[in-house]
């Protein structure tokens, strides 16, 4: 039973965008590795952006230098 976890930033992702990214990551690993898709659970975490950081600063003040 493969359990994905898909962590993205909680700004601009839609539900379709979220049923696509389940949709694809099901059949790949079907295609890929040739687990069944009633035995794949794909889990989409949305992050606050102020609780993401990266390049040492938060991901809202990354943004804000890169506009």
């Amino acid at each position: 039973m493969p359990i994905v976890n898909v962590k993205v930033t909680r700004d601009g992702v839609t539900a379709v965008q979220k049923a696509q990214i389940v949709a694809e990551i099901t059949d790949t690993l079907g295609r890929v590795l040739g687990k069944r898709p009633e035995h794949t659970h794909v889990v989409i975490e949305e992050i606050d952006p102020e609780n993401w950081g990266y390049a040492g600063v938060l991901t809202t003040e990354y943004r804000k230098t890169q506009s």
